[in-house]
């Protein structure tokens, strides 16, 4: 019988979107179905594949020189969509790491993190679609690694993955949907905001896993995780929080009230 975590490397490795977004999308379904056995024990090596499997496009450059374009055109429109295709597809990549490279995690774990990866592979397929209906495709633009650069650097540390990539990179999603819905409205293009709110809903959904493992991890290690926390985004040079922030979205993500403080995260700012 397959085993999960050796399938998700393999599928980690694959380069076409499409593909392997409907591969990762199967695999879910048959573990649910019984069909897929968990070795949570084994330590995989990723010798043998070249990973993350991504496309020849789009081609990959500094933040800083990702063009911001008017929302008022349909290829300006293009061009936001297309980044945020991007990111689902870096996320399909993120859950199935977290699957493959963590070992000795409950099987809940490694549930959860399946889970994501099917659901950013819906995502994906959601906004390659609406990008395709406007003449355009994945591939088109030109997008950034920031995303993907953080999971590089949390190889080591499940407890810093969980820190900085769900509850640090995708919590940022959280506060930057709404603003992007509402310039999709004023353009009316009510098609995208749809969409958007079912990424936004799934999303809430990731972010609360990483702080759930997150917080099994403190206490495992006995750590105070506002304080863990702080020191891991000082250690990995994390991206700071910049608002406005959704504290709504944030809260039912289950940040506690105590970690919003600290982040100086309110319900006015």
């Amino acid at each position: 019988m397959p085993e999960l975590r050796s399938q998700a490397l393999q599928l980690l490795s694959l380069c076409d979107p499409s593909e392997k977004g409907a591969a990762v999308i199967a695999l879910r379904e048959q573990y649910l179905q019984g069909g897929i056995t968990i070795n949570a024990e084994e330590r995989l090596t990723e010798a043998d594949f070249d990973i993350p499997g991504r496309p020849a496009a789009p081609i990959l450059v500094n933040p800083g020189l990702v063009k911001r374009r008017s929302m008022v055109t349909e290829e300006g429109r293009s061009v936001l969509i297309h980044a945020l295709a991007h990111i689902e597809f870096n996320a399909i990549n993120l859950a199935l790491d977290a699957v493959w490279r963590f070992p000795n995690m409950p099987k809940e774990y490694y549930e959860d993190w399946l889970k994501v990866a099917a659901e950013e592979a819906y995502h994906f397929d959601l906004l390659n679609r609406h990008l395709q209906k406007s003449g355009f495709k994945y591939g088109d633009f030109p997008a950034h690694n920031s995303l993907w650069e953080m999971v590089s650097k949390t190889t080591g540390s499940i407890l810093a993955r969980m820190a900085l990539v769900p509850r640090t990179m995708e919590s940022r999603g959280l506060d930057a949907l709404p603003p992007i819905q509402e310039k999709l409205s004023q353009a009316h293009d009510q098609e995208a905001v749809a969409l958007l709110q079912i990424i936004l809903n799934d999303e809430i959904g990731h972010v609360e896993i990483g702080n759930r493992w997150f917080n099994y991890l403190c206490q495992q290690q006995s750590l105070d995780p506002i304080l863990a926390y702080a020191e891991l985004v000082e250690k990995y040079d994390a991206p700071k929080l910049r608002g406005p922030f959704n504290y709504a979205a944030r809260k039912a993500a289950g940040f506690t009230d105590a970690e919003l403080a600290a982040l100086q995260i309110t319900e006015t700012n």
